[in-house]
């Protein structure tokens, strides 16, 4: 057989198969999902207390001159601001893919 001729056969079986996620198959999802959703409130809480403690770091460097410390302090900045997005996106991008998981 060639290639041409193997894929369809193989997304025809899997069609066929009717293939979807079963999330309660797996024992103990419900503790899984509610200790993914603290670990996720929790990242979202110490990124939030670092925004706040980069941005005066990096006031309080800025004002007094020493530049090295700025952009240290700029830098944990935009990292704390770049994981508090992710974190909050991850759960939206978990949704999307479930319910795109069963139409495909």
């Amino acid at each position: 057989m060639t290639t041409s001729t193997v894929f369809p056969l193989l997304a025809s079986a899997v069609v066929a198969a009717d293939v979807y996620p079963n999330i309660n198959g797996v024992g103990g999802a419900g503790r899984l999902k509610t200790v993914i959703g603290a670990l996720m409130t929790i990242v979202l809480i110490v990124a939030v207390l670092m925004i706040v403690v980069c941005a005066a770091a990096w006031a309080v460097a800025s004002s007094h001159g020493s530049y090295a410390a700025a952009t240290k302090a700029r830098t944990g900045l935009l990292v704390a601001v770049g994981v508090a997005a992710l974190d909050g996106a991850a759960i939206a991008w978990l949704n999307f893919l479930l319910g795109v998981g069963p139409t495909l």
